[in-house]
C-alpha cells in the first residue's frame, strides 16, 4: 500500500499494489505445475542446461578446495544458485553483454570467458582482465550495485548504435539496497533501454538477512517506482528461470524496455571464502529446507522422467569437470608473472611519457639495461 497524506486537507490518498506472484514451471518433485509457463527448450536444451549446472557444482567444489590451498585468491562459492545462474545466462545470445557481481563467474565462463583467465582474476592477475575480442562480459564488480550502473550505460550504447544487443546484469539481495542501483533502474526505464536487472536474492548479504534489507514484500516490486516490469521468479527452477529470462530479454531486443527479475534463491555455502562463517547467523533447519529444494535435484528428476538423463551421465558430467578445472588452474598457475613495466604498459594504447621515465628509472634501479 501506497499512502500519500495530505495534511492540509487531512485525506489519506492510497494507491494499492499489485500482488507480485512469484513465476514457478517445477516442483520441488520435478513435475511441471504450470503448463502455460512451460519453455519452449528441445531436449537437447534440456541436457544441456542440466550439464553446466552439474558442470558448475563440480567446477565450485574444486575452486572451493583450490582457494583453501592457497591456489586461488578471493572465491565466493556458487552451489544452491546454479539454475539462477545458469538458466539466465542461456536465454540470452552470444552478442548479448553480460555485467556480473564478484559471485557471477559461471555465467561469464559460459558465455566465452576463458576459465583460467577466471582464476587469474581471483589471483590477482593482469592477465585476468584481458577480455578477449568477440567475448562480451564486464570483469566481476567488487562494489556493490555499480554493475547496475555499468548496465544502463553499455544498453544506451547499443541503443544509440540501434544495435540488436540486451543487457543482462547480476547483482544480489544486498546491492538491491545501493543507490547505484536505483540509478540504474531509473536511467533504464527513463530511456526504454534494452537491459535485464536480475537480482538474485539468496536471502543474505553476507550475514544481512534479506528482512533487514527492506521493508519491500518483495524486491521485484521494486521495479514500479522505475516504471519497468518486476517479477519474481523461483531461482532454484531452471525452467521458470529460463522462461523469465527469455521473455525479457526478447522484449529487451525489441525495443519494448527493461524488466527486474528477482530469483528467489539460496547459497548454500559461505558468503565468500575470506573468512565467512555462515552458521553463526543461519540454523542448520533452514539451510536443510533449501537443500531440499536443489536445483539439480529438482531438473534431475524432470529429465530422468523424460528419460533424458542418468546417474552415469551426471557422473561424466562431474568428472569432465574435475579435469577442466585441473587443467585450467595449472595454465592459470603457468602464466608468467606480471611485472611493473607490463602493467603500466597494459593499461594504455600508447604509454604516457611520465610512465615511461618511471619504467626506466625502474629499469636503472634493477640494473636493467
Amino acid at each position: 500500500m501506497i499512502k500519500l497524506a495530505n495534511a492540509a486537507v487531512g485525506k489519506d490518498y492510497s494507491v494499492k499494489l499489485q500482488p507480485v506472484e512469484m513465476l514457478k514451471v517445477l516442483s520441488p518433485e520435478g513435475k511441471i505445475i504450470n503448463e502455460d509457463m512451460v519453455p519452449d527448450l528441445t531436449d537437447d536444451q534440456l541436457r544441456e542446461i542440466m550439464r553446466r549446472m552439474v558442470f558448475t557444482r563440480a567446477w565450485d567444489k574444486r575452486a572451493v578446495s583450490l582457494q583453501r590451498q592457497g591456489r586461488l585468491g578471493f572465491y565466493a562459492p556458487v552451489s544452491g544458485q546454479e539454475a539462477s545462474m545458469i538458466a539466465s545466462e542461456f536465454a540470452t545470445q552470444k552478442e548479448d553483454f553480460i555485467c556480473p557481481g564478484y559471485r557471477d563467474m559461471p555465467q561469464l565462463v559460459w558465455h566465452g570467458y576463458p576459465m583460467y583467465q577466471a582464476f587469474l582474476y581471483s589471483r590477482g592477475h593482469q592477465h585476468g582482465g584481458e577480455i578477449p575480442e568477440g567475448v562480451n562480459v564486464l570483469l566481476p564488480q567488487i562494489i556493490i550495485g555499480a554493475q547496475i550502473v555499468q548496465a544502463a550505460g553499455v544498453a544506451m550504447g547499443f541503443k544509440l548504435k540501434k544495435q540488436k544487443n540486451v543487457v543482462v546484469a547480476y547483482t544480489g539481495d544486498g546491492g538491491s539496497s545501493q543507490g547505484d542501483f536505483y540509478e540504474g533502474l531509473n536511467f533504464a526505464g527513463a530511456f526504454n533501454l534494452p537491459v535485464v536487472f536480475i537480482v538474485q536474492n539468496n536471502q543474505y548479504a553476507i550475514s544481512t538477512p534479506r528482512s533487514k534489507q527492506t521493508a519491500a514484500e518483495t524486491i521485484a516490486q521494486k521495479a514500479i517506482a522505475a516504471g519497468i516490469r518486476g517479477i519474481q521468479v523461483d531461482g532454484m527452477d531452471a525452467l521458470a528461470v529460463y522462461k523469465a529470462t527469455h521473455d525479457a530479454v526478447e522484449r529487451a531486443r525489441n525495443g519494448e524496455g527493461p524488466t527486474l527479475i528477482e530469483t528467489v534463491t539460496y547459497r548454500f555455502g559461505p558468503h565468500s571464502m575470506s573468512g565467512d562463517d555462515p552458521s553463526k547467523y543461519r540454523t542448520k533447519d533452514e539451510q536443510g529446507e533449501w537443500e531440499n529444494i536443489d536445483p539439480l535435484i529438482r531438473m534431475r528428476k524432470y529429465l530422468e522422467s523424460k528419460g533424458l538423463w542418468s546417474e552415469e551421465e551426471e557422473n561424466q558430467v562431474m568428472e569432465e569437470a574435475k579435469a577442466t578445472v585441473n587443467e585450467q588452474i595449472k595454465k592459470a598457475e603457468q602464466t608468467p608473472k606480471m611485472t611493473i613495466e607490463g602493467l603500466i604498459d597494459s593499461m594504455f594504447e600508447v604509454t604516457p611519457p611520465d610512465l615511461e621515465e618511471q619504467k626506466a628509472l625502474y629499469a636503472a634501479a634493477k640494473g636493467d639495461k
